[in-house]
């Protein structure tokens, strides 16, 4: 099977553009509003709509056609096959919505606001960024397409919550999908394997994978394509057990234990190439059904912009601007935020078999969803804004002993919902062995904390303190 049929993967990008109106839809009601990136680009070359071109050309109007399509779509669905009350647009609500006066913030669910609002903005954001757009020139379709959607896609009044999830949220995850889905894909690989890495791109980044085929560079053999990404990707699979506990104020749940699993890639070298927005990457996902959903954390950061200070053979220091996109979900509590930090990175090469690093970062947390247990405006969640600040150190000795441990707070100031304020902290922590490069034997004790202080009702303790034990694969790409 050299090919795929274009009529397959039509198909399939439909399907993708409408998963978030799918999947997080729990009702007509709740349907999901939905609807993802790094090369230098030549000069802007005259090319036909469906014909092959270079992947690194600039094509406004299939980006725009794109963007379009990832409005159109989801809108058809909510209001011809959901029949979402939503859905139902008139001049009416077109007009009150272009009026500055009428944002208000809204009541969706945690999932839809945080998850699902950042997914649909990554796909305005890949509609430039897979048609021959850098970073910046993709970041507007991202923002253009959230104020749309707010504007002319639902009846309802424009949020500020979707316009900055779906904008900050979209641009963070679009570009970590598109160089993934650039990454995935050799183009001197040949049969099933390279069909399984063109399909496994294209539902990393539906934008680039329709691209692509449109472009005709899907499953074509190349001899030496200047599009490969050449970056460095590191892959850590855990698969174990966990003990944790719910806790609320003095009262916690009976312990709990249960499988997990997760997936860290770390793409690229912050030492190198650090100038270019996103050309390091850290991705962490776990996920295991015995806890509060199956998604239990995502955790993504993008460098923006970066500057060495003085280093030397054993010492290196550099400062990381970066975006930061989280979202955690466990038994005690939930939490969704995007964040900038201003981080200091340190590398000790102490002897041959010796390293020791750091790292500590500060910064604005733009917009965060943090549990309310008194609920308020029809959420069971404020929003709020506030500070953020991290600090880490780790060791490694003679490529076999490893240690680390990590530190994660916020405080947190509510702008919609009760008047309250929050502290959130979390401490992670690991030992691992490896017995080669690629197995080791890792435990990992860590402890999550949320205050919540009412200016109206009694204040609020959650924890979550944790155990982890697991068998860890790494690979390299």
């Amino acid at each position: 099977m050299k090919f795929l049929p274009r009529q397959f993967i039509v198909a399939l990008v439909i399907v993708l553009l409408l998963a978030p109106a799918f999947v997080y839809s729990q009702t007509a009601q709740d349907a999901e509003k939905l609807i993802v990136d790094s090369v230098p680009k030549p000069k802007r070359q005259r090319t036909s709509f469906f014909g092959p071109t270079p992947p690194d050309t600039k094509r406004f109007g299939r980006a725009a056609a794109e963007w379009g399509l990832a409005q159109a779509i989801p809108f058809s669905y909510n209001r011809f096959v959901a029949n979402a009350i939503y859905s139902r647009v008139t001049g009416a609500t077109i007009t009150r919505n272009l009026n500055p006066g009428s944002w208000q913030w809204d009541k969706d669910i945690f999932r839809t606001n945080q998850f699902g609002h950042p997914y649909q903005g990554s796909l305005y954001f890949s509609s430039f960024r897979s048609n021959g757009y850098s970073f910046w020139q993709s970041a507007p379709a991202a923002l253009a397409g959230s104020y749309v959607w707010e504007t002319f896609g639902e009846n309802e009044h424009p949020s500020p919550n979707d316009f900055i999830n779906t904008s900050f949220g979209g641009i963070v995850l679009g570009e970590m999908s598109y160089r993934l889905s650039s990454k995935i894909v050799n183009n001197r690989h040949r049969g099933f394997g390279r069909q399984l890495e063109e399909i496994t791109a294209f539902l990393a980044n539906p934008m680039n994978g329709l691209n692509r085929l449109l472009d005709g560079r899907w499953g074509k053999v190349y001899g030496n394509p200047k599009d490969r990404d050449s970056s460095q990707v590191s892959a850590e699979f855990d698969l174990g057990a966990r003990a944790f506990n719910s806790i609320t104020g003095t009262v916690g749940t009976k312990g709990k234990t249960g499988i997990f699993g997760r997936a860290k890639l770390m793409y690229g070298n912050r030492y190198k190439d650090y100038r270019t927005p996103f050309s390091n990457i850290y991705i962490n996902i776990e996920m295991g059904r015995d806890d509060s959903s199956m998604v239990n954390l995502l955790s993504v950061y993008g460098s923006l912009a970066g500057w060495e200070l003085r280093s030397n053979r054993d010492l290196k220091h550099l400062v990381i601007l970066s975006a930061n996109y989280d979202y955690i979900s466990n038994e005690a509590f939930f939490y969704g935020g995007q964040s900038v930090k201003a981080n200091l990175f340190s590398t000790y090469d102490v002897s041959k078999k010796f390293t020791f690093n750091t790292n500590i970062g500060f910064g604005p947390v733009l917009l965060a969803a943090v549990p309310n247990t008194y609920n308020s405006n029809g959420r069971n969640y404020d929003y709020t804004s506030g500070f953020g600040i991290n600090g880490g150190a780790g060791l490694k000795f003679a490529e076999r002993f490893f240690a680390s441990i990590d530190y994660r707070g916020g405080w947190l100031y509510t702008v919609n919902g009760n008047k309250s304020h929050y502290f959130l902290h979390t401490v992670t922590s690991e030992i691992r062995y490896a017995f080669s490069k690629s197995l080791s034997l890792a435990a990992e004790p860590g402890y999550f904390f949320l205050r919540g202080k009412y200016d109206e009702h009694p204040d609020v303790n959650k924890r979550y303190p944790y155990l982890r034990v697991s068998t860890r694969y790494s690979v390299d790409f």
